[in-house]
């Protein structure tokens, strides 16, 4: 019986670009016989039952260039790196077809990278539409598939500040446990024996009482993955509603994530990089509420 590639057969299937298709099952979004699959190259036959879930922007063509302002930390000529707000998605997507980071950039910057794809140019690595913080950019295909290697070999550091419910019980901690889509929620992900390898370190930098304020290093990076993490050992992110419950959303007005430092090696100069963005005061307001109760 012959045999082809997952993300051959589902590009086939699809009529999706095959590094479009790849990306997909990288993220978690196919299934073989019923189980999640995230290996691209893995080998599947005729009768293997395939699905891909996969959501186009509700108007297609090319994402619009559109005047929003962009805090631009630094820019050379083959990266940037974003300071993005709270509340700003980063591509377009089913139900986000403007005013994303990307329509933004498209206006801000001459050039932008096409190893994304027409839907994601210049976009190197995610926030969560809530998460403010620093974002690297490539800006041509060279500068991309640099820094793409550089995240799958984890040679790029990526810290964030996060203001968690309850009281830590160490002041340095290691959450590791495998993350997949959620099995009936395919917005949301989950811990899940089957799912990726993922890697969480924490240092606790201050508790008020019912909140702790944590430095969080990011080992892998996996979707929601601080958030899924913290929820699964009790301290869910503030203001995280999906994760934390719907009483835990109202804790703070904002998800309490930034993306505070990034560190990386410059993937055509070779420089060291290091950047850092403090939590924005829409952020410090909420923690001020603690500080002043405890």
């Amino acid at each position: 019986m012959s045999s082809d590639r997952l993300d051959v057969r589902l590009a086939r299937l699809t009529g999706l670009s095959r590094s479009l298709v790849e990306r997909l099952i990288k993220d978690g979004r196919a299934m073989v016989d019923g189980t999640e699959e995230t290996k691209p190259g893995r080998k599947v036959d005729a009768n293997s039952d395939l699905s891909l879930d996969y959501a186009l922007p509700e108007t297609p063509g090319k994402p619009e260039a559109e005047p929003i302002a962009l805090d631009i930390v630094y820019e050379d000529n083959d990266i940037a790196v974003i300071d993005k707000p709270c509340g700003m998605v980063v591509h377009p997507g089913a139900g986000n077809t403007s005013g994303t980071l990307v329509n933004a950039l498209l206006h801000n910057m001459e050039h932008l990278s096409t190893s994304g794809g027409l839907f994601r140019p210049g976009i190197v690595h995610r926030l969560d539409k809530d998460t403010s913080g620093l974002l690297l950019v490539a800006k041509n295909n060279t500068a991309h598939e640099r820094l793409s290697v550089s995240l799958k070999q984890r040679a790029i550091q990526r810290i964030y500040k996060a203001a968690v419910h309850g009281t830590l019980k160490q002041e340095d901690g290691v959450v590791e446990a495998p993350i997949a889509r959620h099995p009936s929620d395919r917005k949301r992900m989950t811990i899940s024996m089957t799912g990726r390898y993922a890697r969480t370190e924490y240092r606790l930098e201050s508790s008020y009482g019912s909140v702790s304020l944590v430095t969080v290093k990011l080992i892998t990076g996996r979707t929601h993955q601080i958030r899924v993490h913290f929820a699964s050992i009790g301290h869910p992110v503030l203001g995280d509603s999906v994760y934390g419950g719907k009483k835990n959303a109202k804790t703070a007005k904002r998800l309490m994530l930034h993306a505070w430092k990034l560190e990386l090696i410059h993937p055509v100069t070779g420089k060291p990089l290091q950047f850092i963005s403090d939590p924005p005061a829409a952020f410090q307001a909420e923690l001020v509420k603690y500080t002043q109760s405890f």
